[in-house]
């Protein structure tokens, strides 16, 4: 399985952005998928989840409101949609997918990593 993120860059405090995450090798219906983010000097921080079909999503209350996590199985891609920034959300962000995630907001039940695509909010 292989996960490439993009849709990352600069952007002032109060934009947005849309992150995009490809996903190859498996049946891309039968993972969960999730976004995480690491900032410097920090831990990877979970973001948003959805389940295999779309109809369960799950967030962090950090991002809960301005983020919106999204998927299109017949794309074989994953969306996270991004407002009303703030320089905080500077961050390298993941994208990951897994079969039977017991608990989204953990990374421990993610087996496939993307590379990760840098976001930078300037104020």
């Amino acid at each position: 399985v292989q996960l490439q993120a993009s849709g990352g860059g600069l952007v002032q405090a109060g934009g947005s952005l849309r992150l995009s995450c490809t996903f190859s090798g498996r049946t891309f219906s039968s993972y969960a998928v999730g976004w995480f983010r690491q900032a410097p000097g920090k831990e990877r921080e979970f973001l948003a989840a959805i389940n295999w079909s779309g109809e369960s999503t799950n967030y962090a209350d950090s991002v809960k409101g301005r983020f919106t996590i999204s998927r299109d199985n017949a794309k074989n891609t994953m969306y996270l949609q991004m407002n009303s920034l703030r320089p905080e959300d500077t961050a390298i962000y993941y994208c990951a997918a897994g079969r039977g995630v017991a608990d989204p907001r953990g990374t421990y039940g993610y087996h496939y990593w993307g590379q990760g695509t840098q976001v930078t909010v300037s104020s």
